[in-house]
C-alpha cells in the first residue's frame, strides 16, 4: 500500500511488528526524503551508500581510527578485564556518581595529558558541544562560529537560543570584523576540518578572541590522539593551553572510543554536571568503556610510531592526488576531493568502488549544497602499494568521471 507521496507502506499483523499509518505532517517529511535523498540515485539508495560493501581484499578509507588501534590487545584486555570483574553498574546519570569514580580518575587523566586542570566526560562529542554550549552561551551572547565548524556546535547555538554569526572559513580578519561590530562572546572553531582535512589558523584565532575578551571552544576531535606532543592535540602543540577556556573532542576517532570529553577548568567542571541537560538527563558511560578509554590513553600517549607512519601516509596520498591534478586542501590524514554535483560524486563514487577502493562520499548538510566530496580518511597501517593503488586508481578514471571539468580542478588552476 502506498501513501498520497508514494511511499510504499509496510503492512503486518497487528501485534506483529505492524507499522502504523503517519499523518500527513509526518509523511510529507517521509516523502520529502524520498524524493531529494532516494529517488535521484541510480541504485535507489541514499549518495553516502554505493552499489557494493568492501571484501577482503578491498582499499578501505574510511574509518575514523586513525591510529589502527580499535582492537588493541591492551584496550580489549581492559574491557573484558572490567566486564569480569566489575561487582556492579550503577545505570544512572552521571551526576550520582562521587568522586574518585573510574569516570573521575580517566578525566583527570586525559586532562592532564592535554594540559589542563580537568575534564568532564561525555556520552558522545555531539552531547558534549551541545551540552557545553547550552551551559555558557544565551540569547544575549554573540556566538562567532567558523562556516565549517561542526554540526554539534551549530546544535549547541540553536540550543543555546544564541544568535550565531558566522565567519568565512579560517578567516581571521572576518572573525574580528563581527567581533569589533558585536562584542564579546564565544569563539567556535575546529582544530582540524573534518570535511576538507584542512587546519585552523589557531594562533591567531584564539589571539584575536583574547584580545577582545572572547571565551574560545575548540573542537579536537579530529586531532586530538594525531597531532601535539604525543597526541595531545593541535592546543597543546601550539602552546595555546593557557589561552584557551575549553576543548571538546568526540572520542570515536583516534580513541574508537564512543564517547565525548569537554577539557576545561577545574571550576567550570564542578557546575557542568548540575547544568547541562545531556549530563543530567542522560546515563553515565558504563565501567567497561571508561575501563577500555583510559586504556587507549595509555596506548595513544605510546603511539609516536603510529603517528609518524600516520603523517607519511597522509603526506605521501596528498602528494600524489595533487600531482595528478585534483584539487586538495588537506593538511591531514583527513584527504577530501571535491568533486560537486552529487551528481559527479555518484560517478566518481562508483568508479572507484568498481575497483575496490571505498572512500566515504560527503554531502549536505556535512558541506554546502554542490560541494559534495569524496573522503579518504587515512591511518597509520595502511601499506605504501595500498595507497599507489589508490593513486593509480585516481589516475585511472579521471576522464572516466570527467574531473577535469569540476570546479574545485578548475579553481586548482590547471
Amino acid at each position: 500500500m502506498s501513501s498520497k507521496g508514494g511511499i510504499k507502506r509496510r503492512t503486518g499483523v497487528a501485534g506483529a511488528g505492524c507499522v502504523k499509518h503517519f499523518p500527513d505532517f509526518i509523511e510529507r517529511k517521509l516523502q520529502a526524503c524520498e524524493e531529494e535523498t532516494f529517488k535521484p540515485r541510480r541504485n535507489g539508495k541514499p549518495l553516502v551508500l554505493g552499489n557494493r560493501v568492501p571484501g577482503s581484499d578491498s582499499v578501505v578509507l574510511q574509518s575514523n581510527d586513525y591510529l589502527y588501534i580499535s582492537k588493541h590487545p591492551d584496550i580489549v584486555r581492559a574491557q573484558i578485564s572490567m566486564l569480569e570483574n566489575s561487582m556492579r553498574e550503577l545505570v544512572m546519570s552521571a551526576v550520582f556518581l562521587h568522586e574518585g569514580s573510574d569516570k573521575s580518575i580517566f578525566e583527570k587523566s586525559i586532562a592532564d595529558f592535554v594540559g589542563f586542570e580537568s575534564s568532564v566526560l561525555c556520552q558522545s562529542g555531539w552531547a558534549a558541544n551541545v551540552g557545553l554550549l547550552q551551559v555558557i552561551a544565551s540569547e544575549d551572547v554573540p556566538v562567532y562560529i567558523d562556516f565549517f565548524t561542526h554540526m554539534s556546535l551549530w546544535e549547541g547555538v540553536k540550543t543555546a537560543s544564541a544568535i550565531p554569526y558566522p565567519f568565512r572559513h579560517n578567516d581571521v580578519g572576518h572573525m574580528e570584523r563581527l567581533i569589533k561590530e558585536h562584542g564579546p562572546g564565544i569563539v567556535l572553531v575546529d582544530s582540524l576540518y573534518s570535511t576538507t582535512g584542512d587546519i585552523a589558523p589557531l594562533e591567531d584565532i584564539v589571539d584575536v578572541a583574547e584580545r577582545y575578551g572572547c571565551v574560545s571552544v575548540i573542537d579536537e576531535s579530529h586531532s586530538l590522539g594525531t597531532h601535539g606532543p604525543k597526541g595531545a592535540g593541535l592546543v597543546s602543540g601550539l602552546g595555546l593551553t593557557n589561552k584557551v577556556h575549553f576543548i571538546t573532542a568526540s572520542l570515536a576517532k583516534a580513541f574508537a572510543g564512543r564517547a565525548g570529553i569537554i577539557i576545561c577548568s577545574e571550576h567550570f567542571a564542578h557546575y557542568y554536571p548540575y547544568l547541562a541537560f545531556p549530563s543530567i538527563f542522560s546515563s553515565a558511560l558504563l565501567p567497561h568503556e571508561i575501563a577500555g578509554l583510559q586504556a587507549t590513553l595509555k596506548v595513544i600517549m605510546n603511539g609516536d610510531d603510529r603517528r609518524a607512519r600516520l603523517r607519511e601516509n597522509a603526506k605521501f596520498l596528498r602528494e600524489g592526488l595533487d600531482s595528478l591534478g585534483y584539487n586538495i586542501a588537506s593538511q591531514s590524514q583527513i584527504v577530501a576531493i571535491e568533486s560537486g554535483l552529487e551528481s559527479d560524486t555518484e560517478v566518481f563514487r562508483d568508479a572507484l568502488e568498481e575497483r575496490d577502493v571505498f572512500g566515504s562520499v560527503f554531502l549536505t548538510p556535512a558541506t554546502p549544497k554542490n560541494r559534495s566530496l569524496m573522503r579518504f580518511s587515512v591511518h597509520s597501517e595502511l601499506k605504501k602499494e595500498e595507497l599507489q593503488y589508490v593513486l593509480k586508481v585516481c589516475e585511472e578514471v579521471r576522464d572516466e568521471v570527467n574531473m577535469w571539468e569540476w570546479k574545485s580542478t578548475k579553481r586548482k588552476g590547471r
